[in-house]
């Protein structure tokens, strides 16, 4: 077959360009002067109590924060409020457009002590993607002036599960200057910090901004797994939240102690500090043979081979020897 003229050389251009390797991430002092900061971890780590305490601690300083819950679960600021859920942007935008009206900022956004907080919500169960009404959130906040709000920090909440395009959209779209990952010592959570390690990566490879800042532990038991992953990627430690009984007590009770005062204040004093200054760094993402290799033997793997299954193990029995695959049909 002949080559369309200009063909190769197109393709030559291509090839040229995919082989230059992608800039580093800016890692100089964050320029906007607002802070965006998206914050992942896998369900039920510990990012909604994670951030409450830390928006709490960043207002008490005198800092400007919104937090946004970006869970489907919409279960962000839940503690912040005592408990109390506040209606999500997503329901309120839905009952609003019923009705003829428009959202207003006092329907969605709520503040307490200096913390302003929303939730953007999702789909009813089994009835919507919610990545896809992440996106729609985004969407009403930029109508809203999102762009224009004048916070020192906007903290966004989101469920790790960046292989759904919506959850990515911050990472995708360059609309937060760097991210933090929540996690333990456990091998489901850090396989959600290394997705999102490796989402950065593809992303930067694409032309994108966003680094990663750091992560937080939480629940740390000390056995050292989570030290470990940061160590192998490339990111720091920026506050390692112990496993206590105390805190889990306050939390299940929907208290902050994230307090100027408090027995943990210097826990988010440090945090807050560390979350400031921290610079977008590029991770290095493992692969999963990797990840497995920061558990000890005994907790992974236990010596277990891989079998491979034959034909007669499917079959339970005889296995009958076909001619062929062809779908045979009588009388042919």
């Amino acid at each position: 077959m002949n080559a369309i003229p200009g063909q190769n050389s197109m393709q030559d251009a291509l090839r040229a360009e995919a082989s230059i390797e992608p800039d580093a991430v800016h890692t100089g002092p964050v320029k906007k002067e607002t802070q965006v900061i998206a914050i992942y971890g896998k369900g039920g780590i510990g990012k909604s109590f994670t951030l409450a305490n830390l928006s709490y601690m960043m207002a008490q300083q005198g800092k400007r924060v919104l937090l946004i819950g970006c869970d489907p679960k919409s279960d962000t600021t839940s503690l912040l409020f005592g408990g109390r859920s506040c209606p999500t942007i997503i329901e309120t935008s839905s009952k609003k457009k019923a009705a003829g009206e428009q959202v207003q900022i006092g329907d969605v956004c709520f503040k307490r002590d200096g913390v302003f907080a929303m939730e953007l919500g999702g789909p009813e169960v089994g009835r919507g993607c919610g990545g896809r009404g992440i996106i729609h959130g985004f969407e009403l906040l930029e109508k809203l002036g999102f762009h224009e709000w004048g916070f020192d920090y906007v903290l966004l909440d989101f469920l790790g599960d960046v292989v759904c395009g919506g959850f990515g959209l911050p990472i995708a779209r360059d609309m937060c200057q760097k991210v933090i990952v929540v996690a333990s010592n456990d091998l489901q959570s850090l396989y959600v910090a290394n997705n999102v390690c490796s989402a950065v990566e593809y992303f930067k490879k694409l032309g994108g901004n966003v680094g990663v800042a750091g992560m937080v532990i939480n629940k740390d038991d000390g056995t050292g797994e989570a030290h470990a992953f940061a160590e192998a990627v490339g990111i720091p430690i920026l506050s390692a939240i112990p496993a206590d009984d105390d805190i889990r007590r306050k939390s299940a009770n929907y208290e902050i102690i994230g307090t100027p005062g408090s027995p943990w204040a210097s826990v988010f004093e440090e945090l807050a500090e560390q979350v400031a200054i921290a610079p977008p760094v590029r991770p290095k993402p493992l692969t999963h043979d990797n990840l497995l290799g920061l558990f000890k033997g005994d907790a992974v793997g236990r010596g277990v081979v891989l079998d491979p299954a034959t034909m007669e193990d499917m079959c339970a029995g005889v296995v009958i020897t076909k001619p062929t695959l062809e779908v045979q049909y009588e009388g042919a």
